[in-house]
């Protein structure tokens, strides 16, 4: 039903913009410290924080650095940290190995940092392109990212972050079928507790690019990833994924990248009405931080503009690598 107002100057809707109390008074969506996921990238070596050139103000950092920025994550009231790894070159494989390694970077980041902060939650990423040498996120055979096999990689993968302690497992593959595999081991090895997060509307996108210089698989990559990545052109198909993951047993959704398909956001929570997340992905980050650092724009505010636009179009959270700049404003 469309709202009944009066015309013109009984309506006036300035009135309610007059002051700074009033604006707050009719806010209708509020961003706060409980929406944030915050992205960060692990490294070996010790007492290492190396920057990401293209990403101003993200850092690569060692397993203790990590342990540290979590402390400080929770004494900012952040919820939730979700870890990627920058593998060395000489652990990454044809059939990704390391993936499942109990010792990896991942794994001994989420001990780290649930024994730093236990009060935080540890969110993973459950793809294979940080331990392949071709940069693609499921096993290949002849030039084909092979789906079937892959579940088997990825299911041993997040057992072995459940082990470790992750609190929420994030499948970003876009592998068919995952998410029931996931689930099923999880249940058979006794981590009933463990959520999914799936990557459900995941797009073949051009912002991912400051990202994969961030995990080392920028160089490794071959081809591209439009045989299982969503074509940015599709809407419907969206909702058809997130309802397929959901019923294999996914506990919350995404969308990514964020901004550029704010509509899929909220089509997903106006659909389902279950949490939904953006991820306000690398390029995202960077051109608002490029265009800050020209005076362009004023940084601030466009970051906050940004995240407000997620609560808008329905988000329940974001992951974004501005929530440690931004949670001590709210």
């Amino acid at each position: 039903m469309r709202p009944i107002q009066a015309a013109f100057p009984a309506t006036r809707f300035r009135r309610n913009r007059r002051t700074d109390a009033l604006r707050r008074l009719t806010q209708e969506n509020t961003l706060s410290v409980n929406d944030l996921i915050w992205p960060v990238f692990v490294r070996a070596g010790e007492g290492i924080e190396e920057p990401v050139a293209s990403m101003p103000g993200v850092f690569r950092r060692s397993v203790d650095l990590i342990a540290r920025a979590a402390v400080e994550a929770e004494a900012m009231g952040i919820p939730a940290i979700c870890v990627f790894p920058y593998t060395d070159q000489s652990l990454r494989s044809e059939d990704c190995a390391e993936a499942w390694n109990p010792d990896n970077l991942s794994n001994r980041a989420i001990r780290a940092i649930k024994r730093a902060a236990p009060g935080i939650a540890v969110m993973t990423d459950v793809a294979l392109d940080p331990y392949s040498t071709h940069g693609q996120d499921g096993l290949m055979q002849g030039g084909t990212v092979l789906n079937d096999e892959t579940l088997e990689a990825l299911v041993k993968m997040t057992l072995a972050q459940a082990d470790a302690g992750a609190d929420i497992i994030g499948p970003s593959d876009m592998m068919d079928g995952r998410i029931g595999a996931m689930r099923s081991a999880l249940e058979g090895a006794g981590h009933k507790d463990v959520a999914i997060m799936s990557y459900s509307a995941k797009y073949a996108s051009a912002f991912y690019g400051p990202f994969r210089d961030a995990v080392g698989a920028s160089a490794n990559l071959k081809g591209d990833k439009k045989t299982y990545q969503m074509n940015p052109a599709n809407g419907d198909e969206a909702l058809r994924l997130v309802a397929r993951d959901l019923a294999e047993g996914a506990d919350m959704v995404m969308v990514k990248p964020g901004m550029p398909y704010l509509d899929i956001c909220r089509r997903v929570k106006e659909e389902f009405r279950v949490p939904t997340y953006a991820y306000q992905v690398s390029g995202e980050y960077a051109m608002i931080e490029a265009a800050a650092q020209n005076g362009w724009i004023d940084g601030d505010r466009a970051m906050v503009e940004s995240l407000l636009a997620f609560k808008r179009a329905g988000c329940d959270g974001i992951l974004t690598y501005y929530a440690p700049r931004i949670a001590p404003l709210l």
